[in-house]
């Protein structure tokens, strides 16, 4: 690849704390990545939406809302109407371990959840998108 790998960082729903995903931002940005962040309060529409348009290799979402469970499969189910579910998703934020196994089997490729290392996550979406 000769340009830098681009990263969608997403906060869907109602959830109003970005703090992780500006952290996450910063540090891909840092690792040599070009990284599209949504702001808050998209929905799964718009990021999907936004993946499309902004090219990206990867979309990662962070949610501590709760709402994991609902927005995974619809931004999943999104991308393949579109066209675009080579596009990997990861997901981020406050995931209950229990939830972990359905959501990778509903596509989701990883989930980093409070307290991952920033290294580990620079690390598996450079080795994801190689």
């Amino acid at each position: 690849m000769n340009r830098p790998i681009r990263v969608l960082v997403a906060k869907p729903g109602l959830d109003g704390h970005d703090r992780g995903a500006k952290v996450l931002a910063h540090a891909l940005r840092d690792a040599g990545m070009e990284v599209i962040y949504t702001g808050l309060h998209q929905t799964p529409e718009m990021i999907v939406h936004s993946a499309i348009q902004e090219d990206v290799d990867v979309i990662c979402v962070s949610i501590l809302s709760g709402a994991h469970n609902r927005i995974f499969p619809e931004i999943l189910q999104l991308l393949k109407d579109k066209k675009a579910s080579d596009i990997p998703v990861l997901g981020g934020g406050i995931i209950p371990e229990e939830d972990k196994t359905a959501l990778k089997k509903a596509g989701v490729k990883e989930i980093f959840t409070s307290g991952a290392s920033l290294q580990d996550i620079s690390t598996y979406i450079k080795n994801l998108v190689k």
